[in-house]
């Protein structure tokens, strides 16, 4: 391990960029608004997570940040897993919450403007050592500069139900302690994150700009979901509720969640709607998982 081309990423100051800690000068779109340079700031939980969605199961139990970081990329460098586990940081879903509430158009120009620098603060950081980070595929590697690195196109990461538990287990808790917003969030967040998924197990990318509904016709259209002549009526009308699913989270999300200050057209949501949400968006996802790994594992 001491060998790989990743042990760079071990050291504090490169995990403090890599957790959200470390805080450039902000980015001037050009419609004139100002977003800090940062990668999003990553919880103890948040650490947890991402190790459990890559297969390597942490407990938040009282460890630093940096020391939950630290063991993430051990195991990641460990099973070669380091590529798959920079792409997921630096992925346009990861993004999500940092730039709620802005246009698309400047959620865009913010995003690339960010991982570029982010990119190129690293790479500065690694020239004395020969190294660089760049992207080659459309993936994030360590290369020695000036070398050509041919690697193959890798899912970012792998989402088990496990990782579906984790996330509606931290929404419920949310509902519990009365923060609706922030379950209605997290809802949405683990929806888009198995529609980009699945999206990526057919080697494709997930639509441009984070539109839920978009994402979820692309997983239909992908996986062929209404078109098998054969299915039963009553099953295909189930299918077809879930069009009115997603769009409800989606727009519970805009009108209701902590993406939004409170408005005009912000209503109250009880608690027993909060965990249908958290609920629904779990049996959802567990759905769109079981048809993933159904049509790519088991044909």
């Amino acid at each position: 391990m001491q060998n790989s081309p990743y042990s760079f990423l071990k050291t504090k100051k490169m995990i403090e960029i890599l957790d959200g800690d470390t805080k450039y000068e902000s980015y001037k779109c050009k419609n004139g608004v100002a977003i800090e340079i940062a990668m999003p700031n990553l919880s103890g939980k948040d650490i947890c997570d991402i190790s459990t969605a890559f297969g390597f199961p942490q407990n938040p139990t009282g460890k630093s940040r940096w020391q939950y970081f630290e063991q993430l990329l051990d195991d990641c460098i460990k099973t070669g897993k380091a590529v798959e586990l920079l792409n997921y940081l630096f992925s346009p879903g990861q993004f999500a919450e940092k730039l709620k509430g802005y246009s698309q158009d400047v959620k865009n120009e913010a995003y690339q403007a960010i991982v570029n620098y982010i990119i190129n603060v690293i790479s500065e950081k690694l020239r004395t050592s020969g190294t660089e980070l760049v992207f080659v595929n459309k993936n994030i590697v360590a290369r020695p500069i000036g070398n050509n690195v041919v690697v193959q196109s890798s899912k970012i990461k792998e989402i088990s139900r496990d990782y579906i538990k984790s996330i509606s287990s931290r929404a419920m808790e949310d509902v519990e302690q009365h923060n609706f917003d922030s379950a209605i969030t997290k809802s949405r967040t683990l929806l888009e994150e198995i529609f980009c998924y699945v999206i990526e197990q057919k080697n494709q990318a997930p639509s441009e700009g984070g539109n839920i509904g978009n994402l979820f016709k692309q997983v239909k259209d992908l996986y062929h979901m209404h078109t098998d002549p054969n299915t039963d009526k009553r099953v295909k009308n189930l299918i077809t509720g879930l069009n009115s699913l997603v769009s409800a989270i989606a727009e519970m999300r805009n009108k209701d969640s902590d993406s939004h200050g409170v408005g005009a057209k912000r209503i109250n949501i009880d608690e027993h709607h909060a965990r249908l949400f958290v609920n629904a968006a779990m049996t959802m996802a567990d759905f769109i998982l079981s048809v993933e790994n159904k049509i790519n594992k088991h044909n």
